[in-house]
């Protein structure tokens, strides 16, 4: 194939949706996966397609080993390739409560989702990587994890989202530490405060905190911010930087007197 060829997680909506377009710019085949069903982003992929980009969708929940084990075979259907994984698809708790009175069926289901999802459909994008690479010496794969600021910032009403942040985090490490015997790299993008519709019923708070100095570069990040910074670690800008973190967060996090 003369393409090389991306699964973006949580694609096609929000950031996911930045980084699929971006990727597309950068002459991948995109396979998105989304948790809705296809017939409900038939649009999108139309939209898609008739812009040039060569995409498919595949249905599932990251969270499920069949659905990632189906995302994979279809991948290798639709493409029979695998250059780039973006684990990009994520959820808030569905009720932010406080850490004293959080619920254990939340935290199993952010965790599962934001976590163990990405966690082990990396160990299948891997070894289906290692596999291309053992075939052809000239095969380029990376793996990145779009994460969050709520990796290291705490919030007190949503433990379990900070918690699987973290762990991510070191699974961005672990997996960079465990492929770089075979020229994969693994990068981790942290967002901060970003314009999507996760984060439309909170505009009016984080309008007024950026007024007031919350970021540096005095804006809300978008998903094509992100879809940029995805888009250059996967074109291979930053070989020498496996494991690294690119904060995409307008400064929020830059330690200030």
């Amino acid at each position: 194939m003369s393409k090389k060829v991306a699964i973006v997680t949580g694609g096609s909506r929000g950031i996911g949706l930045g980084i699929v377009k971006c990727l597309l710019a950068e002459d991948y085949s995109v396979m998105l996966n989304g948790v809705r069903p296809e017939e409900s982003v038939s649009e999108l992929m139309q939209e898609l397609r008739d812009a040039g980009g060569d995409v498919a969708y595949c249905a599932g929940d990251v969270s499920d080993k069949n659905a990632r084990e189906n995302l994979i075979q279809a991948t290798r259907d639709a493409f029979g390739a695998l250059h780039v994984l973006v684990n990009n698809a994520g959820v808030a708790p569905k009720v932010r409560a406080d850490i004293l009175e959080a619920e254990e069926d939340s935290y199993d289901w952010v965790m599962d989702i934001n976590l163990k999802g990405p966690y082990f459909l990396t160990q299948l994008a891997a070894n289906w990587m290692i596999e291309q690479k053992n075939a052809d010496e000239s095969f380029e794969g990376s793996i990145i994890n779009v994460n969050s600021i709520s990796a290291t910032v705490v919030s007190v009403n949503r433990g379990e989202y900070c918690i699987s942040k973290a762990g991510l985090a070191m699974a961005t490490g672990l997996w960079a530490a465990r492929l770089g015997e075979f020229g994969i790299p693994v990068y981790e993008v942290r967002p901060g405060v970003t314009a999507t519709d996760m984060t439309s019923g909170v505009k009016e708070k984080y309008d007024k905190l950026i007024a007031e100095g919350l970021t540096v570069t005095p804006r809300w990040g978008y998903p094509e911010d992100v879809g940029k910074a995805v888009a250059g670690l996967a074109r291979g800008d930053f070989l020498y930087s496996t494991g690294q973190v690119i904060m995409v967060d307008g400064g929020l996090t830059l330690p200030r007197l």
